[in-house]
């Protein structure tokens, strides 16, 4: 097979056809070694990614990265194998490799292709693809804008950990021998600066960056490299507390970690594995009944879209939680079968997940719910994992400020929050208008009625 150079204007080494034939030829090669099913996906990635500091390039990065990948099904034994070199004689042996690996698995009987009836028949065009037609020369100067805006921003700004630009491009094909055949080509570019406030042992750093589809729709460099400026000089002067228990509020980017502990814990291999806090939720209610929590696979340029999941499954908007009960887990074809249930189109992750509240107002910005927390922590950094998956014992490094009277009093960093998942979710009381996107998830700030705080 030869290399299509069709998709030059695009960045792409290979076209569409292309690997609509790469596929189709490892599908037909496991037909001949006597597979029952097999599906096969090919892909490529390619992007550039550039870093400054302190006014200077520190790194140009040109990445492009391709692969297929076998899956070999002997009845309800299931092997796999991958490879980089797209020659004829490597398919047939990645081929026989996954071939080879099935033939010495032990039979599953969740293990098999998606049911016909819920294969993908006529997926969306969802607009995901936007390649960034810019240079090393044109990144590093808007990296060093950004930077210089950070280090402009205040006197107060004395170092600089850098500036990034990262423009990153794919696609894919896959298909089995069910019938399902598709693929698309997606891209994400980001703009980030972490500048570093003050001197000495007083030193205090933070940062802050766009990330885009569209990169006509990232935020300015200058915009980027002040707020992450700001951030930097908020925390100087901070102090340590006495352990407590008190309101905790948390910014809307560490709230989506919030979101996605809910969506582990109700993703099926958590539940089929019984290592999740949250297992025989479904109809159950685990959060406020006033918290709603969506999916919406299909939004256009979402960075959480997808028209069909790794499968090849359907996917489709639905409501996760409503008014606080769980309607539905997170499940992909296998899992579903081990918990006797049916595919819900997440084999991959979940897709453009809003978690929002019946109370929260239009005026319920930042300042709103701090008036809303009154006294108590509002937290804008998490350190650490410190998530016990099985029983929801949380407890994690955390920084921000004190609130007093629903106004910033200081800046407070050497602390631990403490409490339980389950209980976290259900003390939910607020959520802000404030919403911030992180990947697939969309949240506004979360404000939870109590946990512990250890301090000095």
């Amino acid at each position: 097979m030869k290399k299509n150079t069709s998709r030059a204007d695009s960045g792409f080494a290979y076209s569409r056809k292309f690997f609509e034939q790469l596929v189709d030829s490892a599908l037909g090669h496991a037909r001949k070694l006597g597979a029952s099913d097999a599906a096969a996906e090919a892909s490529e990635g390619c992007g550039l990614s550039v870093s400054v500091r302190k006014g200077e390039l520190e790194n140009v990065e040109r990445n492009r990265d391709k692969s297929l990948g076998i899956t070999v099904y002997l009845g309800q034994k299931r092997g796999n194998a991958s490879t980089s070199d797209f020659s004829a004689a490597a398919i047939e042996a990645t081929v026989q490799a996954a071939y080879d690996i099935a033939r010495f698995t032990a039979s599953d009987p969740a293990a098999g292709l998606p049911d016909q009836d819920d294969i993908a028949k006529n997926p969306p065009e969802l607009d995901l693809c936007h390649p960034w037609a810019i240079t090393a020369e044109q990144a590093a100067e808007l990296a060093l804008e950004c930077e210089a805006a950070a280090l402009a921003t205040s006197s107060l700004i004395t170092n600089s950990e850098g500036a990034g630009v990262s423009a990153q491009q794919s696609h894919f094909f896959s298909a089995h021998s069910l019938g399902f055949r598709g693929g698309y080509a997606s891209s994400r570019h980001s703009l980030s600066v972490a500048p570093i406030a003050g001197v000495g042992e007083g030193m205090q750093r933070d940062a802050w960056y766009s990330s885009m589809r569209d990169a006509r729709e990232l935020a300015s460099a200058r915009v980027v490299g002040r707020y992450a400026a700001e951030r930097a000089l908020a925390r100087l002067n901070g102090r340590k507390i006495a352990t407590t228990e008190c309101p905790v509020l948390f910014e809307s980017p560490l709230a989506a970690g919030l979101l996605g502990a809910y969506v582990q814990a109700t993703s099926g291999g958590s539940l089929y594995r019984k290592s999740s806090f949250l297992l025989d939720s479904l109809g159950q209610a685990v959060l406020p009944s006033h918290i709603d929590i969506s999916e919406d696979p299909h939004v256009r340029k979402g960075k959480g879209s997808a028209p069909f999941d790794e499968e090849g499954v359907s996917t489709r908007a639905r409501k996760v939680v409503d008014a606080g009960v769980v309607q539905g887990y997170f499940l992909s074809t296998y899992s579903a079968r081990k918990l006797d249930m049916r595919t819900t189109g997440n084999a991959g992750g979940s897709h453009n997940l809003v978690m929002s509240s019946r109370l929260t107002r239009p005026g319920d910005d930042l300042d709103a719910m701090l008036r809303k927390l009154g006294t108590g922590l509002f937290v804008t950094e998490l350190m650490g994992q410190g998530v016990n998956p099985v029983t929801g014992d949380y407890s994690r490094g955390a920084s921000g400020f004190w609130v007093e009277g629903g106004r910033i009093a200081y800046p407070v960093e050497e602390i631990t929050i403490a409490g339980n998942m389950k209980d976290m979710f259900m003390g939910i009381a607020a959520i802000g208008a404030d919403a911030y996107n992180y990947g697939a998830k969309t949240v506004g700030s979360v404000l939870i009625e109590r946990m512990k705080v250890a301090g000095s």
